[in-house]
């Protein structure tokens, strides 16, 4: 950030905000067409020293980075028929922002209001044109050759399918086992339990070569479902083997589970607590361990095939070619199965999805 600008961000008056997600907007308004006010506004972005995480035709997002003491904010800014809209979103947990969303707001409209000063009617005339070139990958030189496919074999959904079971089953008796130990701790090692299925489940996507979302969304629900039920089983096994009690059955050892309740220090919650506690253990898994998931597909799906082929593909389509004028293309340069074409497809698709993690709040 430029000197001029972190003297305007000192004198700039706060506007605080308290909420579960607090944000700040305000708006207004420019002279400049939509095709050049994209990219003076990721000019701006560059000399706050935000990062970019999306841009389409009307609007960009950046996000500030967090320091050691604060959570960061997420700007979007949006343009419509010359009315701009800029917001400020906490990210995080916090509940009082201390008035930081104000502050970059109004520290952006400054400095995009300073950056659109620095071009005239020719320098908007030539950004235009260069925006243009970009947009339609002018200088995309097509090359004469790609590297080739390498041997795949095809995908095989019952290698996740075994593999995420085995590992369900295996975390159920670790988690039961320091359960009965007295040293499980809520939400920590539901964090960690999600982790290792995302871990887990990187490995097996690899070794299976198998991508589809759906059917691995659905697997780690399972994952996570089995988990937790093979946890109770097996603290049942366990206490049964290490006392002397007389036998009793799982049903018995559940309901005597409920009436227990859970106690928390001196306070015991109930049965209620006993379900509220579950419940969160499923659904702090669920979220940690789909964001892994997503990321581990999108990964995967990327590595898997060279970036030259996926800007030739997508060249293409950029010039208006259906998706069987783009197979034809590939398969002239060695793409011919339609397995790689598929997978040249996802590679596309994850870019997008690359921008969709990074926009989370």
């Amino acid at each position: 950030m430029t000197e001029e600008l972190k003297k305007y961000e000192s004198t700039i008056k706060k506007n605080h905000s308290v909420a579960w997600t607090p944000k700040y907007e305000e708006e207004f308004r420019t002279n400049l067409k939509p095709i050049v006010f994209i990219p003076i506004v990721l000019k701006t972005f560059e000399k706050l020293g935000w990062d970019l995480v999306y841009q389409d035709e009307n609007s960009a997002e950046a996000k500030k980075k967090r320091d050691l003491w604060q959570w960061g904010q997420k700007i979007t800014v949006t343009f419509d028929y010359g009315k701009v809209k800029v917001k400020s979103v906490s990210l995080g947990n916090e509940f009082w922002d201390i008035g930081r969303n104000s502050k970059r707001v109004k520290l952006f409209i400054y400095a995009f209001q300073q950056t659109e000063k620095e071009f005239d009617k020719e320098a908007l005339i030539e950004l235009e044109k260069e925006v243009e070139k970009t947009n339609n990958w002018d200088d995309y030189e097509i090359p004469e050759s790609l590297p080739q496919p390498k041997g795949r074999k095809e995908p095989k959904l019952w290698i996740p399918i075994l593999g995420g079971l085995l590992t369900a089953f295996l975390i159920g008796y670790v988690v039961a086992f320091l359960s009965v130990k007295g040293i499980y701790i809520i939400g920590l090692f539901e964090v960690g339990v999600a982790i290792v299925m995302g871990f887990v489940l990187k490995q097996l996507i690899k070794v299976s070569n198998y991508t589809f979302y759906d059917h691995l969304h659905y697997l780690l629900i399972g994952m996570i479902l089995i988990t937790y039920i093979s946890n109770q089983y097996f603290q049942y096994q366990i206490i049964l083997n290490e006392n002397n009690f007389e036998p009793f059955s799982f049903l018995e050892f559940m309901q005597a589970r409920f009436e227990a309740g859970l106690t928390i220090k001196s306070l015991n919650t109930g049965w209620i607590g006993l379900l509220v506690s579950w419940g969160l253990q499923l659904v702090i898994t669920y979220f940690v361990g789909i964001l892994r998931l997503s990321s581990s597909i999108i990964s995967y799906s990327l590595e898997r095939v060279p970036m030259e082929v996926v800007d030739f593909a997508y060249y293409h389509f950029v010039k208006d070619k259906t998706e069987d004028q783009v197979r034809t293309e590939l398969a002239k340069m060695g793409w011919n199965k339609t397995q790689d074409q598929d997978e040249v497809f996802e590679s596309i698709g994850a870019m997008q999805g690359v921008i969709e993690l990074n926009r989370m709040e």
